[in-house]
């Protein structure tokens, strides 16, 4: 688990050194307040979506009589439902309670994820999968709102940055466990345990998060008024460049950038599901050792993933080139899902080129989660974001889907270059997204005379 210590908030505040307010003596509080509990729940719920993973080729498979074609509809048809509380999650954001929201939540996926250890047909599994998807679905866009709600513009790649790194730790986490669980247990046992996780969060969540800086007793006043000005500042640039929207959702489809990271995100998601749901079985076929062996082995693409959204954020926190960095990112976790088909038949070798996928498997998520705001008013990003994710995270349904199909026709190697293709065309898209995702607020305000409005499509 990441530990947001004094240091590391000073590290995170030192980013904005170069404004004329001093943020040395802004406190940090917010870090540690509103960061750890956003991503211990994030955690918990990329947990009880991928333990699937682990639970398919440790028994579930045998168990229920699932098919290479039936695993990937599984664990793919958590997206169906994760649709549905996109747009709702990321507008109640914006105008109502994302904490509320979230708490609700917790409570949901984890009734679901205990009801899945007692499943006893495919169907039944199939249902289960598609009421998390629902219950997990507005998580993301409240969250990406709720720290937009905290972090001025130059820390906000950095927030969502740790935000982001829910993945990899989830993954972290998932690997050891869910083959530790098996092995002792069963598979079922993995999903019982880990809902009752879900219980213990929920606690956690409600006791120490709030939705706004003015809403929060425990934040120092000094930090309070730093970020309430701060935050006004970018509100009104951004409603000079693109005003306030009396229907945000329809704005958003009006919008053909955001349109365009809707359809890079799906193509991102394909590849990037199709890697994480069946990594497992892809080390198990690849070592053919035991699912406790398997367990250890899936740590160290995770380990990676965490380094490569670090180094990838502060890229392009730097440089403020989010497209660039969103393509680079793209483009080599494609070439290095390739190189391990090419290396199938030497292990040692076709297990680090996994490794280095998993550097590059989320490492995009910080730059693109940072171009919704640059582009939409903040009444419309909100629902962006929703839309964003929730059609965007389609792919999340092919990928799995797509894969375990190409397994049964084609075998891995070509289940593989299917989605390294996929991660190919998300990246591509990024040439056509508007140069304005690369702008901060401070090249806008000075490119653009006062009340001036742009047009972002």
């Amino acid at each position: 688990m990441i530990i947001l210590s004094a240091d590391t908030i000073s590290f995170v505040n030192g980013g904005y050194h170069r404004d004329a307010i001093m943020t040395d003596k802004i406190p940090g509080t917010r870090w540690l307040r509103v960061i750890a509990p956003i991503l211990i729940t994030c955690i918990i719920s990329f947990m009880d979506r991928v333990n699937i993973s682990f639970a398919l080729p440790g028994g579930m498979e045998q168990d229920l009589g699932i098919t290479s074609q039936m695993a990937g509809v599984a664990s793919g048809i958590f997206f169906i439902g994760y649709l549905f509380l996109q747009i709702p999650g990321g507008r109640l954001a914006v105008y109502g309670s994302g904490k509320r929201f979230i708490a609700w939540s917790l409570v949901a996926w984890a009734v679901v994820s205990i009801a899945t250890g007692f499943v006893t047909h495919e169907y039944q599994l199939l249902v289960l999968r598609f009421i998390l998807g629902i219950s997990e679905g507005g998580m993301l866009p409240v969250v990406l709102t709720m720290v937009s709600n905290w972090f001025p513009e130059k820390e906000l790649g950095r927030a969502n940055a740790f935000v982001m790194m829910f993945a990899p730790l989830g993954g972290m986490l998932t690997a050891p466990v869910s083959g530790a669980i098996i092995a002792a247990l069963d598979w079922r046992w993995l999903f019982i345990i880990e809902g009752l996780l879900s219980i213990v969060v929920l606690t956690i969540w409600w006791l120490v998060i709030s939705d706004r800086p003015e809403e929060a007793r425990w934040l120092p006043a000094k930090e309070r008024d730093y970020l309430l000005t701060e935050l006004a500042r970018e509100r009104k640039a951004r409603e000079g460049m693109a005003p306030a929207a009396k229907a945000p959702l329809k704005a958003v489809f009006r919008n053909k950038g955001l349109m365009r990271l809707v359809v890079l995100n799906f193509f991102y998601q394909t590849g990037d599901y199709g890697y994480t749901l069946w990594l497992p079985t892809i080390l198990k076929n690849l070592t053919g050792g035991s699912m406790a062996n398997v367990g250890v082995l899936a740590i160290l693409p995770f380990v990676a993933t965490l380094a490569g959204i670090y180094v990838i954020s502060m890229f392009s926190d730097r440089s403020g080139k989010r497209r660039l960095w969103v393509r680079i990112s793209l483009y080599c976790f494609a070439a290095a899902l390739i190189a391990s088909v090419i290396l199938h038949e030497h292990v040692v070798a076709a297990y680090i080129a996994l490794v280095v996928c998993g550097f590059f498997l989320k490492a995009a998520t910080s730059p693109f989660w940072s171009i919704p705001g640059r582009i939409a008013a903040a009444e419309v990003a909100g629902s962006a974001r929703g839309v964003i994710n929730g059609l965007g995270n389609l792919g999340g349904f092919c990928g799995p889907y797509l894969v375990g199909v190409m397994i049964y026709l084609y075998g891995q190697n070509a289940a593989v270059c299917a989605l390294a293709a996929s991660l190919l065309l998300a990246g591509s898209i990024t040439f056509l997204l508007p140069k304005e995702c690369d702008r901060t607020c401070e090249e806008t305000d000075n490119r653009l005379p006062s009340g001036a409005k742009q047009k972002w499509s």
